[in-house]
């Protein structure tokens, strides 16, 4: 049966090749990317997602049955707070009334491997509040302080936190929504085209995410786990972080972090 599925991010990478398997199968996406989608918005803006909300909701008739969130950057900058958190958080929660109308709702959020790594727990912390003057702020000062690479982890990390505590909240498995995030390793996008060309970045990528499972991965291969977790096929799995990184998580953690 033909699902209604929003994907962000939709325009290239991820998000891209998901909307192809999705389509392949017969659901109807609605596409949501800043280009070439069926909502053209900016998800690092407050008017932006909230116009994302409400053309999904429209377009879905109040009944969503899954939500996939793409969209993100790796400009190390307060960007990041807006597009990787905000940008997922506040069109999750905004579209948990269409998603719950659904026989059969689900959510799959992109994380990162860059989760694991070390973070700025005063940003995470105001990540999780919800303040997003005071963390757009200490992601400014973050800069400032010649820690930007701080930024992205500390975006990943409190993502996968509020995805953990959201999942059994009410609203959501009582609901029937599984909420679930996986976390990438390194995937050859246009997002990180840019590393890859660089001989010294693409040593410091290889010692950071070390991937002896293939090595890198094209986006296909988190694009067809997240086509899973929002199929109806998904009727147990919530909460959890999924690595599909080619054993990095299982190489630069200790066996006990399971």
């Amino acid at each position: 049966m033909s699902r209604t599925i929003a994907v962000t991010g939709s325009a290239s990478g991820i998000g891209a090749a998901l909307t192809r398997i999705l389509a392949s199968r017969g659901d109807r996406v609605i596409t949501v990317d800043r280009v070439d989608a069926d909502l053209v918005v900016d998800l690092a803006t407050a008017e932006g997602r909230a116009a994302a909300v409400a053309g999904i909701t429209e377009r879905c008739d109040g009944v969503l049955d899954a939500l996939v969130t793409c969209a993100g950057t790796s400009a190390p900058s307060p960007l990041m707070v807006e597009v990787n958190y905000f940008g997922t958080v506040e069109l999750v929660t905004g579209l948990q009334p269409a998603l719950a109308a659904s026989k059969a709702g689900r959510v799959a959020v992109v994380g990162s491997i860059s989760g694991t790594q070390p973070n700025d727990p005063e940003l995470v912390d105001h990540l999780l509040a919800g303040r997003t003057t005071a963390a757009t702020d200490r992601a400014a000062a973050l800069v400032d302080e010649g820690a930007p690479t701080r930024i992205y982890p500390s975006t990943k990390a409190a993502l996968a936190r509020w995805a953990r505590t959201t999942c059994v909240a009410p609203g959501w498995a009582d609901a029937g929504v599984p909420l679930n995030v996986i976390a990438p390793g390194v995937i050859l996008t246009p997002m990180s085209a840019g590393l890859m060309d660089d001989p010294k970045m693409r040593a410091v990528m290889d010692a950071a995410v070390p991937m002896p499972l293939n090595g890198y991965a094209e986006p296909q291969a988190p694009a067809e786990l997240l086509a899973w977790l929002v199929s109806e096929a998904n009727s147990h799995v919530t909460g959890q972080v999924i690595y599909v990184d080619g054993g990095a998580e299982a190489t630069l953690r200790p066996a006990e972090h399971y």
